[in-house]
């Protein structure tokens, strides 16, 4: 595992369960707002997975779930054994993704390598912004994997949030109504402003983007509540 950074204690990151935090290395998505650009790009030094392993396991009587983040952490080839060894033990685990890779999802979930996922909707998957994206792929196919990741927790019932940072023009009250669409049912949808101190593309963040107002997140909240649970999260 390309693993850039460990959190040793969190309250917030893993619903009503105390954790640890594991950040993968590298991405496969260039989002102009993301709040990691050292993990998207891989600078940040490497740490041992050895280390990180040590640590869980002196830990394992005073945590009681472990965050896998990024990052990515789907494009690590490795990702199962780790995830087994992590779950021998005792914890539960937790999965951050931007949900590009459907087929990794659906076989973490079979594999009950997981006990929770966390989806990343960053924009209209039926029209995926390109600026996030390397020149190989094409914005259709991603979204059509995202919304296959959707589908695939929707109709597993399986324990999972969505999320959306919200930055215009990225999300907007249309791209709200129409994820809300795609996304309806049970699964809580929890919407959050970006960072602006450290983004991964400051030229365009600040020619381009622009931090939701608390009414613009109320009124998106509003606009989504039809179709499923949505939540502001701080």
């Amino acid at each position: 595992m390309l693993i850039g950074a460990l959190i040793n204690l969190s309250t917030v990151d893993y619903p009503s369960k105390i954790s640890a935090v594991v950040f993968t290395l590298g991405c496969n998505f260039s989002c102009p707002f993301c709040h990691n650009p050292d993990l998207v790009s891989a600078s940040r030094p490497r740490l041992a997975e050895s280390e990180v392993m040590a640590f869980l396991d002196k830990r394992k009587h005073l945590l009681e779930a472990v965050v896998i983040s990024g990052g990515e952490p789907t494009l690590q080839s490795d990702l199962f054994d780790f995830l087994g060894q992590v779950k021998a033990l005792g914890y539960a685990i937790k999965l951050d993704t931007n949900g590009s890779n459907p087929q990794v999802i659906e076989k973490l979930i079979e594999a009950h390598l997981i006990d929770y996922l966390a989806l990343d909707l960053k924009a209209d998957l039926l029209d995926f912004p390109p600026i996030f994206l390397s020149k190989n792929q094409k914005s259709q196919d991603i979204g059509q994997k995202i919304l296959k990741s959707l589908n695939i927790l929707r109709d597993r019932n399986f324990p999972s949030e969505f999320r959306s940072t919200c930055a215009y023009p990225f999300i907007t009250a249309q791209s709200i109504e129409k994820l809300a669409q795609l996304a309806q049912g049970q699964i809580p949808w929890y919407l959050q402003r970006y960072r602006p101190e450290t983004v991964l593309n400051p030229p365009y963040m600040a020619a381009y983007a622009k931090q939701p107002t608390d009414q613009d997140l109320i009124h998106f909240q509003k606009l989504a509540a039809p179709y499923l649970p949505c939540r502001i999260r701080e």
